[in-house]
């Protein structure tokens, strides 16, 4: 989870505190766990070490299998962001589990999701962890109810349930929300088409698309969030004959998308 959330953090350019941090908390956890593994699966463990420790500490011992067990400090532990990160896991796999049953896939941005938790400090919990269940289930909205016979047999909403827990995805659909998921999928198909193309993932392109079906509109108003997401230096109508192509169908509508490699 720890990783799944702070991508951005490894992949921003600013070489920054926030980076650094990430970066040193990982090393600490991925060293740590290298030793915690190493009973039991003492190969792995030990390829661990060997490139994370042994290159850049001299000092340390040459092997896994000669270092301190590691020993828990229990000062710093924080209960209480470890129940609200536990909570923000719960309300993420059920919110996902409500979009699978409406056959919504994640990366369309819905408008909202209601919760109902089992207790009143779990609302201050969910309410701190907002952010991320904004992010992990792609909506707009996040709000808590105290009954869940608010959303009982609407249409509006797909409902999923586990212990004692309740999450609404809201499914309805504005324009809007549709173009935007619509842009989403679009990146989807442009960073699929990288690999295919075999470009580094760290490559910057020009991405290219001829629009048979009513797509300019999106590609005007997503336009710089495509960019930004998929390392593109432009976007632009037409493509070049040397451009690796390929032809995609979303929602119903033909697009032709053209990447290639900024030299």
């Amino acid at each position: 989870w720890y990783v799944r959330r702070s991508r951005r953090r490894f992949w921003k350019s600013e070489n920054d505190a926030d980076k650094q941090a990430a970066y040193q908390t990982l090393y600490h956890c991925l060293v740590t766990l290298s030793k915690l593994m190493a009973p039991f699966t003492p190969f792995i463990a030990e390829e661990l070490y060997q490139n994370l420790v042994c290159p850049v500490d001299p000092k340390a011992p040459e092997s896994v299998h000669l270092a301190d067990f590691p020993e828990a400090d229990l000062t710093l532990v924080d209960e209480t962001l470890s129940a609200n990160t536990l909570l923000a896991m719960k309300v993420s796999s059920l919110g996902r589990a409500a979009r699978s049953q409406a056959h919504i896939k994640v990366r369309q941005p819905l408008a909202q999701v209601l919760v109902k938790v089992r207790a009143e400090a779990e609302q201050k919990g969910l309410r701190a962890m907002a952010p991320q269940v904004l992010e992990e289930l792609n909506v707009k909205d996040v709000g808590c109810m105290k009954d869940e016979a608010e959303v009982e047999g609407n249409p509006d909403f797909s409902v999923a349930r586990e212990g004692g827990y309740v999450v609404a995805m809201r499914i309805q659909l504005t324009p809007e929300l549709a173009a935007e998921g619509t842009a989403r999928e679009i990146v989807h198909r442009i960073q699929t088409m990288r690999r295919g193309a075999g470009f580094d993932i760290a490559d910057h392109i020009i991405t290219y698309y001829r629009d048979e079906d009513g797509l300019e509109g999106v590609m005007a108003d997503f336009g710089p969030y495509i960019v930004q997401e998929t390392l593109s230096r432009g976007l632009e109508k037409g493509i070049p004959d040397d451009a690796y192509r390929d032809n995609h169908r979303l929602e119903g509508k033909e697009i032709v998308l053209g990447i290639e490699k900024v030299a």
